[in-house]
């Protein structure tokens, strides 16, 4: 990454300009991020993988988000220090855009993808540790919230991610560390999975984004 132009990025030797520098600050275009991303997502999955035009409306909301356009995210109502939330269809593609926006802005802190069922499973492991370590600085996508079962260590059941996001919360509040996740579910299933007191601290740790129920199955 060239720190002085993070706004030009280079793959496989194809320059892709995602916007102007000027005064020392990046003015983005919307169609040249949709190139990189079309260009990109093909290299991490493969050449089958395509921008759809019918999720434009989602990929805008999450591009004003990462690039961190304040104006353009005011008018949408969406809060640039809080996380985002990407619910939808199973096979809409959520876990791969959340993969993918990362690279829009390299000179940005990133944030770790993880399967929340992985933690789930690493804590009947484990125990109550792997509640503590994600409790810390970094920053964090859950993937796929609400699919995981409920943590069981030595007789004890755990709602683990559930914990984990009160954890975050605290972390949110007083740090403003940043916490992202994707999930199937919709607000009501969300809270009968992790309680209302989690669902409450849900609304003020993330902005809600949602894909049309009605999106293509893009594993097909």
């Amino acid at each position: 990454m060239n720190t002085n132009q993070p706004h030009i990025i280079v793959e496989k030797g194809v320059q892709y300009k995602l916007g102007e520098l000027k005064d020392n600050h990046i003015h983005y275009d919307f169609k040249s991020i949709l190139i990189f991303l079309d260009a990109k997502g093909k290299l991490l999955f493969g050449k089958n993988f395509k921008i759809y035009e019918e999720d434009e409306v989602v990929l805008y909301k999450l591009c004003i988000y990462f690039i961190r356009d304040f104006e353009a995210c005011e008018k949408l109502n969406i809060d640039p220090n809080k996380g985002i939330l990407l619910s939808g269809p199973v096979g809409c593609g959520k876990t791969s855009l959340m993969k993918l926006l990362r690279y829009i802005v390299p000179h940005h802190k990133s944030y770790e993808l993880i399967p929340a069922r992985n933690i789930t499973f690493t804590f009947n492991n484990i125990g109550f540790k792997i509640i503590q370590e994600y409790g810390n600085s970094n920053f964090y996508c859950f993937d796929d919230l609400g699919v995981e079962t409920t943590g069981r260590y030595f007789g004890k059941d755990c709602n683990v991610i559930g914990e984990i996001l009160l954890s975050r919360y605290d972390l949110f509040l007083q740090r403003k560390i940043r916490t992202h996740a994707t999930t199937n579910l919709n607000a009501q299933e969300l809270e009968e999975c992790y309680g209302n007191r989690v669902r409450s601290r849900m609304r003020r740790l993330f902005n809600l984004i949602a894909f049309n129920g009605n999106v293509v199955d893009k594993r097909m």
